[in-house]
């Protein structure tokens, strides 16, 4: 049966990268995987058609289709747009409007960049941690939010840090699920010594470790964990966490790995459908420049395929087509070293599928 992905390529060098994973697709396509592309906008690049980051179309579409594979938002000319506006609301409103509550993050050391990782080896070597990240909750959702003007004419921004109980539970039975199948060890990241909001989160995470009694929970405080990734990264199996937590544990976590450029992440909602994407930003300083690594992108396919479309086998042969490629001595810039081979983003695309 014909999967039905949506491309949604974005802004900045979100179409470079995307292209690059879109010729993955298409090599597989030639070799039984049956999907069919739809285009969209979405983002900085939707707002110039549409004057909205997140069109009517773009959203139907995601809604229509098996899975989502997007590259990236955002760039500098739209940040003096209203908030309501910018890229960001439109993967914002992607994530809200489909309930893509779990944020699944690899931080994995390939062998081969052992060295572009500003870690000593031995503190790195064999990395491989999942951060499990809320993303449909917390304080960049909740309300009420704004800048207001107080009595005595000064300004005051606040947000709000609210989770219920069930928000906390689906994603915590998401982290002890990836646990089962790993070395079953779930870390919980809070701060509940001064948030109320994650002392919550803490007793529902007890709560639904009862229902694991093969894997075992510990809990961290979030400022703690920081320190701890950069120390001794090694110690951590699944990481679960906040959205915000999240957001800031995994782009640390990203760096262990020599680059952020090399890794993929999915958005899962209840029903296993996803949105893929690497975890970097829209890069504008090199943008149009051919020189951005497709490498998390095109293993964000490969998550797409294990967790989506239920195509394991063809997920391990792109996972092994990279690895393949490093071993080649093949490094785009933000992972180049002395000895390896300077390539461009289609040329390294173009390396992947011909191992392919």
């Amino acid at each position: 049966m014909t999967k039905k992905i949506a491309v949604l390529a974005g802004d900045g060098i979100g179409p470079e990268i995307v292209a690059e994973a879109v010729k993955v697709l298409e090599c597989l396509g030639r070799n039984g995987l049956a999907v069919e592309l739809e285009d969209g906008l979405v983002g900085g690049a939707a707002y110039e058609v549409h004057g909205t980051p997140l069109p009517a179309e773009t959203l139907d579409l995601a809604k229509a289709s098996d899975a989502i594979l997007l590259g990236a938002v955002g760039g500098y000319q739209w940040e003096s747009l209203d908030i309501s506006v910018r890229p960001e609301k439109g993967l914002l409103g992607l994530r809200a409007e489909l309930e893509l509550f779990a944020n699944l993050r690899p931080a994995i050391l390939y062998k081969q960049l052992a060295d572009a990782s500003t870690l000593k080896p031995e503190v790195v070597a064999g990395l491989d941690i999942m951060i499990v990240r809320e993303l449909t909750g917390g304080i960049y959702f909740g309300q009420p939010r704004g800048v207001r003007t107080l009595d005595n004419g000064e300004r005051q921004g606040f947000n709000t840090l609210v989770y219920s109980e069930s928000e906390i539970e689906r994603i915590g039975r998401s982290a002890f699920d990836i646990a089962m199948k790993r070395d079953r060890r779930v870390c919980s990241v809070d701060k509940a010594n001064v948030l109320e909001c994650t002392e919550l989160w803490r007793e529902v995470m007890e709560q639904v470790a009862r229902d694991y009694p093969e894997v075992a929970l510990s809990h961290m405080y979030v400022d703690n964990a920081a320190m701890q990734l950069v120390r001794a990264p090694k110690q951590f199996d699944v990481m679960v966490t906040t959205n915000m937590f999240g957001d800031i544990l995994s782009d640390c976590a990203a760096m262990l790995t020599g680059s952020i450029g090399m890794l993929p992440s999915a958005s899962l909602n209840a029903e296993g459908k996803g949105m893929y994407e690497p975890i970097h930003g829209s890069a504008p300083d090199i943008a149009g420049q051919n020189v951005a690594n497709p490498l998390a992108t095109i293993l964000s396919l490969a998550m797409m395929l294990r967790y989506s479309l239920d195509e394991a086998v063809m997920a391990d042969r792109i996972e092994r087509a990279v690895e393949k490629v490093l071993d080649q001595g093949l490094r785009t810039a933000d992972i180049h070293s002395d000895g390896m081979q300077k390539v461009s983003t289609s040329a390294m695309g173009d390396a992947v599928v011909a191992v392919l």
